[in-house]
């Protein structure tokens, strides 16, 4: 299980390889998000809160990442976080999230993204429930929820 110690590794020395790459042009992924997505995803931007179409999101299932498809978020990992965006405690393997210092807005933190593709996800935060202690802040936009077979 990743822990806060892990993430601040990551983001210093870089985040573990990720088992494939996605590369595509400014102009593909136009052509295959929304202009919001397109701005949120690849362009870094942020929702406002609790604006998300996933925010309040239960269903069983797995999140996967809206450019790639890559499987992210396993919704056993999701909680309310109170913070206005989709939270989960851990990612469904290590490599599966790129980590990099965010000094922004003059805050420093760590903004996580797809490790395969760099879509940017949102922020983790040390502030999460036991037992990682993470709470991973994920904007709706980023993701998409591949819900379970009934």
């Amino acid at each position: 299980m990743i822990n806060w110690n892990d993430v601040i590794r990551y983001a210093n020395q870089g985040s573990p390889k990720p088992d494939k790459r996605v590369e595509k042009t400014d102009e593909e992924w136009k052509a295959q998000l929304t202009p919001e997505q397109y701005k949120i995803a690849r362009l870094k931007g942020t929702e406002a809160a609790f604006s998300g179409a996933l925010c309040h999101a239960h269903e069983p299932g797995q999140y996967a990442c809206i450019c790639c498809e890559t499987i992210l978020f396993d919704s056993s990992e999701k909680f309310e976080s109170g913070s206005g965006w989709p939270s989960f405690t851990e990612p469904v393997k290590d490599n599966v999230i790129k980590y990099e210092k965010d000094n922004s807005f003059g805050m420093v933190r760590v903004e996580v993204m797809c490790n395969v593709c760099d879509c940017h996800l949102g922020h983790v935060f040390p502030d999460g429930p036991a037992p990682s202690g993470l709470r991973y802040c994920i904007n709706s936009e980023s993701i998409k929820l591949l819900k379970e077979a009934e």
